[in-house]
């Protein structure tokens, strides 16, 4: 695996060293010779402009370290020669790294630009809804907010984690707009999924202190 990631992250030099060896081989032999040579290059080149590093990504966001995916992120020179699946993933995670940065405009339209693409999996469209609904949380916007996390719990969150914060970020909504029934029946909803993660878990407790105490 290890090997793999080096060539993913070596590829376009890789297909470089190739062709200036083809060449080579063709000036001083002929082209059939050097011909194996260019199919590497050309392979090694045209792979790494449609699919990219992107492969890369995922140990370094596993690991937490953001700053190491920004800089493969940024390491893709050309975005818009990314086949469509991949850019529409390459924009979702430079949404997911604006928003841990707190920059809320860069996060919405870099999801819009991925939505707009196609996800690759329902869940992934429910999970790119929800972190709009997030982001319009953040930027105090409950309408378009509640609009988005709708959108997530109608497409399909990935997980019962992401489900449960999707149920809790309407509690709130709906106890903003004082529609306190609705805000239990979301609030009821995020318990059943039982989530585990404590920071899901830590959110249920502190609003569980004083639901109970609202009308409706």
């Amino acid at each position: 695996m290890k090997f793999y990631n080096l060539i993913i992250k070596y590829r376009l030099w890789l297909g470089a060293l190739f062709l200036v060896a083809g060449i080579l081989v063709n000036i001083s032999s002929s082209f059939w010779p050097a011909f194996p040579l260019y199919l590497v290059a050309l392979i090694a080149v045209v792979t790494h402009f449609l699919f990219g590093p992107m492969r890369l990504i995922q140990e370094h966001m596993e690991s937490g370290d953001l700053e190491g995916a920004q800089k493969v992120l940024d390491s893709i020179w050309f975005p818009n020669l990314l086949i469509k699946p991949v850019r529409s993933v390459f924009y979702f995670l430079q949404s997911n790294l604006a928003l841990f940065k707190q920059d809320y405009d860069s996060a919405e339209t870099m999801m819009k630009k991925s939505l707009s693409l196609g996800m690759p999996m329902k869940e992934t469209e429910g999970a790119a809804y929800f972190q709009l609904g997030t982001i319009y949380m953040q930027k105090n916007n409950m309408k378009q907010a509640e609009e988005y996390v709708r959108k997530a719990i109608r497409a399909g969150l990935p997980d019962k984690e992401n489900t449960a914060a999707a149920y809790l970020q309407m509690c709130q909504i709906f106890m903003n707009k004082r529609e306190f029934r609705a805000a239990k029946d979301y609030f009821r909803k995020a318990k059943e999924q039982k989530p585990t993660t404590p920071q899901v878990v830590d959110q249920i407790k502190q609003i569980e202190k004083y639901i109970s105490r609202i009308p409706g």
